[in-house]
């Protein structure tokens, strides 16, 4: 029986660990009030350890996915400034 989620905040998309049984969780990032039944919940689990390891997992691949958008957007736009100022 899962006791943990990995819930998923909708107003700024941060995740966030919560007892099932809890009613509500506050977003450390944004502030914003979270009805726990109502979320949505990336990852249920059994156990607080097992669900903090994968809450930094999933934090963990979210930082990597937005660092490498950033990155091909700064390569993109360095690019672009560097044609218009040949033509």
């Amino acid at each position: 029986m899962a006791n943990y989620a990995v819930i998923v905040c909708d107003k700024c998309s941060g995740y966030l660990l919560a007892k099932i049984d809890q009613k509500t969780r506050t977003c450390p990032y944004c502030g914003s009030k979270i009805f726990v039944e109502k979320a949505k919940k990336a990852v249920l689990v059994g156990d607080a350890y097992k669900a903090s390891v994968l809450l930094r997992k999933l934090k963990k691949e979210k930082a990597a996915k937005r660092a490498k958008l950033s990155f091909k957007g700064y390569f993109k736009e360095s690019h672009q400034s560097n044609s218009e100022k040949d033509c």
